[in-house]
């Protein structure tokens, strides 16, 4: 009899374990969806919408000097602006880049280099005809509204991700508690039957 109880206990302690191992591995992997839901939203998203803004403020000083004819603008700023534009590029390609805002941003980079060319027929022309300018200016803005909108987009979708997985985590809490409860009045029955005694 003594091996029927020592049975029953270890039958009793595995299914306990074996339920707190299944959950903490459910638990895991939803803490892990929602710890790398959050990065994405800050490096992916916040990082990248900063970046947008200034690219656009580089755009927008661009624009200004080109409504003004601005010829020292052009010979002391424009460099810099043009360099500073190009590291803010390369820092938002190293961001998680979804399939239309590859899209968006490779056209951005395409009318960055058509303004860049556009610029210097402007200067050429000395200061005569901005048109070509202005409307690469206005295809960036474009561009930049439409990379910022996307990035909305993604990080609604990011929390809701985040959402999903926390929900799961209380839903797998609650179901774990019940079954704790379950299990440990399935124990002290199996802990206090007693089969009866052969004649």
């Amino acid at each position: 009899m003594a091996f029927f109880n020592k049975l029953k206990w270890i039958l009793g302690f595995l299914m306990i374990f074996l339920l707190i191992i299944t959950t903490n591995l459910i638990d895991k992997n939803n803490f892990v969806r929602v710890r790398d839901s959050v990065v994405t939203i800050y490096e992916d998203r916040l990082i990248a919408k900063e970046l947008i803004f200034e690219m656009l403020k580089s755009v927008q000083d661009k624009e200004l000097a080109v409504l003004l004819s601005d010829s020292i603008f052009f010979k002391t700023q424009n460099p810099k602006v043009n360099n500073d534009l190009q590291s803010l590029i390369s820092r938002f390609e190293q961001t998680k880049l979804t399939v239309k805002e590859d899209r968006v941003f490779n056209d951005f980079k395409k009318n960055i280099q058509l303004l860049l060319d556009a610029e210097s027929r402007f200067l050429d022309s000395n200061y005569s005809d901005n048109t070509q300018v202005i409307n690469y200016i206005e295809g960036l803005k474009t561009n930049l509204n439409d990379l910022s909108k996307i990035q909305i987009i993604e990080g609604s979708r990011q929390m809701s991700i985040s959402k999903r997985a926390i929900d799961t985590v209380e839903l797998f809490t609650q179901i774990e508690i019940y079954i704790l409860i379950f299990l440990a009045i399935l124990i002290q029955i199996i802990v206090m039957y007693k089969p009866k005694a052969r004649l």
